[in-house]
């Protein structure tokens, strides 16, 4: 059954808007929305946090103490039904948009922004050790992605809209237009486009305007004006950076073993929360019972100061951090809050809570960098090293570790801070704990759940899926050729009747000898007295290139690519006879990545092959239509199909057609077809034996 087209979908077919205003049009849409989803959001979380911890103590004083255990348990009950509504919005959010970008085309429910905004309100609000963030990312993402699907766009332009409505959230949470942008940027689509930057840009500065509107222009913390005392200070945070990559990856280990072990027991899902809750709680009643406890006042960002103070890793911490970055916290509370913030964060969000891990990113690094700023300030009296100052930076540097994303952590602590004068010393502990973590854990907090789902994100694509494909499946088999004699103004007719940049190079016992290019060609032609008279090709020619087998997975293809950034390999047999049997292009690289997001959209990756399913007698079979393909350009009506096959789906261009009569198909469709096993392996070669209508026999 076809989808029917929405009535917004129908005007913009109609109208045809120009592709600049539309995308313009969407994006402030987008952030505009997302600024007031999260203005919403946080309002919803200070007024649980203040009838939590507010009204239900002044209802039921005799609780006392007991509070701090028994209302984490309740908001645990409350957001395990929510998670069962959409399994999306457990835990912390950021890989699910990560994921939906890489196997879905940025295709998120529209369910998954409700669901995640009342679950995480519940679980921060009752104390669940939690970030704000993560969760309004993933609804800004869902807004975005909504939208596209409700106009029908193209893969290429909902990707977009999810990157500007991540963006749209860290702008209006931090106030920090800028980090939310570069946080799209560095964190999800690793590589944007131009065109699609200035959308991001629009969409996190529509709802910075909008956030500021009705919560004032406030930055996220009260900062004072920190300065260095000297270069030297610099090697203390170069030691800083170092510390933080550690003690990310700390959080990192124990928020990854608390979600395997809650993962594998065999308990309810609706009830695991819960559980994690009555942990949390454990942990806060304790920490409650510790002598000299100080507990800053919320203002700001942060509402108002509740009557009922709660333990300081409940929540997002953010007064916590603020007294932190002030130089207002006692040395042994810091110490202790570095241990017990990652293990509060692991109970909460491993059990399958709903909130995000960059507010306990942020505040686990205001600990530890203030933590070191008293030891330096004891060690190095002479720097006169500020506590404040290095609880600043360490949240740079923490987040950085966590996340790998130092330009963004950078960013985002400078927009808080509103004070350049601290960014060498954030620039400096950022990069090296990324770097640093970055050797020691290949994972970041992100990419570390989807890698247990077997989705491996790098550059914005799954590398899995290159492993999958192989380059027999996508290289085109019929290449243009030209012999090492030719001359040059027979060389230079092929490229203009061709439209082609490159051609493999034959001998003359027809085997491989080199490939020249039209780089080749304007770098001779560049130098001084050119002269083309008896030039051929072997003197412009690369002898003996890199080349690539047939068998190869893609992933092969590309590494031998990166180097030189080679736009073209050709593809020899493995026997070492350099028989040229194809070429494979940066075109077709990118088509064997649609191959493969089908497969494994479809099913399970095996170790040197995606099969899609595994029964004994029937199975998918996925490949490329290519230019020297006799069928490209028929209708499937004409193609005498054999009973025991079925054509299911046809991706082209981003989008999934579901095959008619009609349907042509062209070169560089991704054909899906299902039948039984042995007749389905020839299918190419059955198609293009077919006698199309027209044809001659």
């Amino acid at each position: 059954m076809t989808p029917k087209r929405s009535t917004l979908s129908w005007y913009l077919d109609r109208f045809s808007p120009p592709e600049g205003l539309l995308l313009l049009i969407l994006s402030v849409i987008v952030g505009a929305t997302t600024g007031l989803a999260s203005v919403f959001f946080v309002k919803l979380i200070f007024a649980i946090q203040d009838f939590s911890y507010g009204s239900v103590s002044e209802m039921v004083p005799f609780l006392g103490k007991w509070i701090y255990l028994i209302i984490p348990i309740i908001g645990g009950l409350l957001v395990g039904p929510l998670i069962l509504f959409a399994q999306e919005a457990k835990g912390h959010g950021v890989p699910e948009v990560m994921q939906a970008l890489i196997l879905r085309g940025g295709r998120i429910r529209p369910r998954v922004a409700a669901a995640k905004i009342v679950a995480s309100a519940l679980c921060i609000g009752t104390g669940g050790s939690a970030g704000r963030e993560g969760p309004i990312i993933q609804v800004g993402s869902a807004l975005g992605s909504s939208m596209g699907q409700i106009l029908r766009l193209s893969d290429e332009r909902i990707r977009n809209l999810v990157a500007c409505g991540a963006a749209a959230g860290i702008a209006a949470t931090f106030n920090a237009p800028i980090a939310g942008v570069v946080f799209a940027i560095e964190v999800l689509m690793c590589g944007l486009q131009m065109r699609a930057f200035g959308n991001v840009v629009i969409a996190a500065v529509s709802a910075a305007v909008v956030s500021r509107s009705i919560i004032g222009d406030r930055f996220a913390f009260q900062v004072p004006a920190y300065s260095m005392h000297g270069l030297e200070e610099i090697f203390l945070y170069l030691i800083l950076g170092l510390a933080a990559a550690i003690i990310g990856i700390m959080f990192i280990r124990m928020l990854n073993f608390a979600e395997n072990v809650f993962d594998g027991w065999k308990f309810p899902q609706i009830f695991k929360p819960a559980v994690g809750g009555l942990l949390l709680g454990v942990v806060g009643l304790a920490y409650m019972h510790l002598p000299n406890l100080s507990f800053p006042t919320g203002s700001g960002a942060h509402g108002a100061s509740l009557d009922t103070p709660i333990p300081h890793m409940y929540g997002s911490g953010f007064p916590v951090i603020e007294a932190a970055i002030q130089g207002h916290t006692p040395l042994w509370i810091l110490i202790v809050l570095i241990f017990l913030k990652p293990l509060a964060t692991s109970f909460t969000l491993g059990s399958g809570n709903s909130g995000g891990v960059f507010a306990p990113s942020l505040f686990i690094g205001a600990m530890l960098g203030g933590t070191m700023g008293h030891f330096f300030g004891i060690w190095f009296p002479e720097i006169g090293a500020n506590t404040g100052a290095f609880a600043l930076v360490g949240m740079a540097a923490l987040f950085s570790a966590t996340a790998r994303a130092p330009l963004t952590a950078m960013l985002i602590v400078f927009e808080m801070s509103n004070d350049y004068a601290m960014i060498l010393p954030l620039m400096v502990a950022g990069v090296t704990a990324s770097y640093f973590a970055q050797w020691l854990h290949p994972e970041s907090i992100y990419t570390m759940k989807l890698a247990k789902r077997g989705v491996r994100f790098s550059g914005g694509r799954d590398m899995d899926i290159m492993q999958g494909v192989r380059v027999s499946e996508v290289m085109k088999s019929k290449p243009v050729t030209v012999h090492k004699d030719s001359s040059f103004s027979e060389v230079m007719a092929l490229f203009q009747e061709t439209n082609i940049l490159g051609f493999p190079v034959m001998a003359d016992n027809n085997k491989l000898w080199g490939i020249i290019t039209l780089q080749d060609i304007h770098r001779a032609q560049s130098v001084e007295n050119f002269s083309s008279k008896g030039l051929t090709v072997a003197k412009l020619a690369v002898e003996d290139p890199i080349t690539v087998f047939p068998d190869e997975p893609i992933w092969v293809a590309i590494q031998k690519m990166s180097p030189r950034d080679l736009a073209r390999l050709p593809v020899v047999a493995r026997d070492g006879s350099k028989t040229l049997c194809g070429i494979i292009s940066r075109s077709d690289i990118l088509r064997a990545y649609d191959v493969g997001v089908v497969r494994k959209q479809r099913g399970q990756i095996v170790e040197h092959q995606v099969e899609l399913r595994k029964t004994k007698e029937n199975g998918f079979v996925e490949f490329v239509l290519k230019e020297e393909d006799t069928c490209s350009n028929a209708l499937i009506k004409d193609l005498m199909l054999p009973e025991t096959i079925n054509m299911v789906s046809i991706k082209r261009g981003g989008q999934i057609i579901i095959p008619r009569g009609n349907t042509a198909l062209n070169v560089g469709d991704v054909i899906t077809v299902y039948g039984r096993l042995k007749d389905i392996d020839g299918i190419k070669d059955f198609l293009n034996s077919c006698r199309l209508p027209g044809q001659s026999s």
